[in-house]
């Protein structure tokens, strides 16, 4: 199998990459699953419409500090036994729905379900950098599509289960099945993840647990993490408030959730494609900025409510899918080291994961002080030119000097007068 990106362990690598796969599908399904069913939650609950959107707001918080802690707890622990609690967190707190009948109950829920994506998420990049060097973009962007894919199953399946069952109960509960069924894939086949190699002792001190602390005082982590979050908080936005506006204008909730199912799938294909596509190429802006574009006017479709919506809703999916899977591997380009460019993407997704929870509830104020959601979309539609702009500041040509002394890289390294002006 020489020649494709499973050449390290030959089948041993497809396996793994199988199991990454299975992974990664429970990572969004239980944030995707609960939207569909708001008005039910609601009216059983008596769970305000602010409320509702801590439902999607406080996993994708509970992510960002999880997602910095997960790199010291994959040290102490391991990363493959770190790996299994994340999954038990999420299997645990989807099983608990099927009890939940208080907001704090299913707002608990939330939470520990966000803290165990949050761990997962810390370790994946890791992994993926260290298993496959050669073909590190395509994995990534078979780990991103499978994580959005699990949105679409959640949307998609959780109103269908709970029709099904009588109890929109079932429609959260279920998801700790597969997640059950990941855990035990990840502990069977865990152990064909390469082991991390001992670091050299100058670098040694990044792969601490407290390495990643160095990233509070480097310009490049903080503007990852900001581009990051801003790149997320559309998708946060419309997890939220995308089949809520659905059903405003009288579709049901099944609708709803099949569009929002739609949006994930579409992710699934550009999250799988932009990183094929992009393979072997150092500049990846021009392929953020295509697929910020095509956001672009998806946002624009919702704001004129353009017909058909599935349409509108697919464009919205591949862009997001797509920017997320190149924004990952935009991190971990920074740094050839693979321990210390995952605590770079653990930093990014720190701060990036709790930047994107507040957009919800920024969108959903602009929502009330407007009546309607066109104004919504069009705040969307305006951070994605912000996007636009940042995009620009990530010249590969610069990543060395952008990231020169963060966990000792680069001391050592003089920069060339001509790399240093521009």
């Amino acid at each position: 199998m020489r020649g494709t990106v499973f050449t390290r362990r030959g089948l041993a690598g497809l396996g793994l990459a199988l199991v990454i796969v299975l992974v990664a599908i429970n990572l969004r399904a239980f944030l995707t699953a609960s939207s569909p069913l708001l008005g039910e939650i609601r009216g059983d609950t008596g769970l305000g419409f602010h409320g509702a959107a801590l439902l999607t707001v406080l996993p994708m918080f509970a992510m960002g500090p999880m997602s910095l802690a997960g790199v010291g707890l994959g040290q102490r622990i391991g990363e493959r036994a770190a790996m299994g609690v994340g999954l038990g967190a999420i299997a645990l707190a989807c099983a608990s729905r099927w009890l939940a009948g208080s907001p704090a109950a299913l707002l608990a829920s939330a939470a520990l379900a966000g803290f165990g994506a949050g761990l997962v998420q810390a370790l994946m990049p890791t992994i993926i950098k260290r298993a496959y060097p050669m073909g590190m973009g395509v994995i990534m962007g078979l780990y991103s599509g499978a994580m959005m894919g699990g949105g679409g199953l959640g949307a998609m399946g959780s109103p269908w289960i709970a029709q099904w069952a009588g109890d929109w109960h079932a429609g959260l509960a279920f998801w700790a099945l597969p997640a059950v069924v990941a855990l035990l894939a990840w502990t069977l086949a865990g152990r064909a993840a390469p082991a991390p190699a001992p670091a050299p002792a100058s670098v040694r001190p990044a792969s601490g647990d407290r390495g990643w602390l160095q990233c509070f005082s480097n310009r490049r982590a903080w503007l990852l993490a900001v581009y990051f979050g801003l790149l997320n908080g559309g998708y946060t936005s419309l997890v939220a408030w995308l089949p809520p506006s659905f059903a405003q204008q009288g579709w049901r909730p099944q609708s709803a959730g099949a569009l929002l199912a739609l949006m994930t799938a579409a992710q699934v294909v550009g999250a799988l494609a932009m990183p094929v596509l992009a393979r072997g190429r150092r500049e990846l802006r021009p392929w953020l900025a295509a697929m910020l574009l095509v956001q672009l006017a998806g946002f624009a479709g919702l704001m004129l409510k353009l017909s058909p919506a599935p349409l509108v809703v697919a464009l919205l999916g591949l862009g997001l899918g797509g920017g997320f899977s190149l924004a990952m591997v935009l991190a971990l380009d920074h740094l050839p080291d693979p321990a210390q460019a995952g605590t770079l993407a653990a930093f990014m997704q720190c701060f990036g994961f709790m930047i994107a929870a507040l957009a919800p509830f920024v969108t959903g104020w602009v929502r009330a002080a407007s009546g309607g959601f066109d104004a919504a979309w069009a705040w969307l539609a305006f951070v994605v030119v912000l996007l636009l702009m940042l995009t620009w500041r990530f010249d590969p040509r610069r990543h060395a000097r952008a990231t020169r002394g963060l966990f000792g890289t680069g001391l050592d390294v003089p920069i060339p007068a001509a790399a240093a002006a521009r």
